[in-house]
């Protein structure tokens, strides 16, 4: 792999990673823009380069999500049944089929700068929008339809830029759940697709291996990625209580103009 990270970078982006997997702004679309904003070359390394380390800062929040919601995600499989267990398969598997079938395609047309800034604008405005509907529903009411839309925002989400604490939150919020509602059902959805996805990028990242040069950066970004995520889950609770999503579409549309602007500056 050609290319090096510098230790501060790697630690900036792991400390960025938390609060931006657990806020529906997209973590995937700041590794992106950041560097894009901040002038850095990230964009000039190997893209296998990128797609490891993007991976280990994945690996690390996962990490610090497993440990931060132990206890809930206890609970929520204390109370599985049938009805449940059918909610959890469909949540899960319209990002999983599509990840198998188009991650790659998605992240080689869709994961340049431009393209990032362009969903950021789009996913944010969505958000706005769907929160301005109705919010009457509790989280007992959700059916299957509901957690298959869910699962069809988790999988939009593979478009860096989306969020998919962003999509699942829009596409609750259009099926008229109530923001406390809303917040669960996006959580719930979540756990187990970022828990399968890191452990299935780690095995990837271990068979693909790395120089030993990249030995330090990676470890950096990925303690950095734990430690900010795992102080960071103390928002899921201001999240569960939000009354208004539109603040984080407005910052989403925003970061994505801004990003935009100075692309045309080039």
């Amino acid at each position: 792999m050609r290319g090096r990270i510098p230790l501060g970078h790697a630690l900036a982006l792991g400390a960025l990673q938390g609060p931006t997997e657990l806020l529906p702004v997209s973590s995937s679309g700041h590794l992106v823009l950041a560097p894009e904003l901040l002038g850095w070359p990230y964009a000039d390394l190997d893209p296998e380069l990128r797609k490891s380390f993007e991976v280990a800062l994945h690996l690390g929040a996962a990490g610090a999500l497993a440990l931060a919601l132990r206890r809930e995600v206890l609970e929520v499989v204390a109370a599985l049944d049938p009805r449940r267990l059918a909610g959890v398969v469909l949540g899960f598997t319209p990002p999983a089929v599509a990840a198998l079938a188009f991650e790659r395609q998605i992240e080689g047309r869709l994961g340049g700068p431009s393209q990032v800034a362009v969903a950021q604008i789009a996913a944010g405005v969505a958000l706005a929008v769907a929160d301005m509907g109705p919010a009457m529903r509790s989280q007992e009411e959700a059916g299957l339809l509901d957690h298959l839309l869910i699962g069809v925002g988790q999988a939009a989400a593979l478009v860096p830029g989306v969020s998919r604490n962003g999509a699942t939150l829009t596409a609750a919020r259009l099926r008229g759940f109530e923001r406390q509602a809303a917040s669960l059902l996006s959580r719930h959805a979540a756990l187990p697709v970022i828990l399968g996805a890191g452990a299935l990028k780690g095995v990837r990242l271990v068979r693909r291996g790395l120089p030993r040069t990249l030995a330090a950066p990676f470890t950096v970004g990925a303690a950095a990625a734990f430690v900010s995520t795992l102080g960071a889950s103390r928002l899921m609770p201001t999240m569960d209580r939000a009354r208004s999503y539109v603040p984080f579409a407005a910052y989403r549309v925003a970061l994505g103009a801004l990003a935009l602007r100075r692309l045309a500056r080039r």
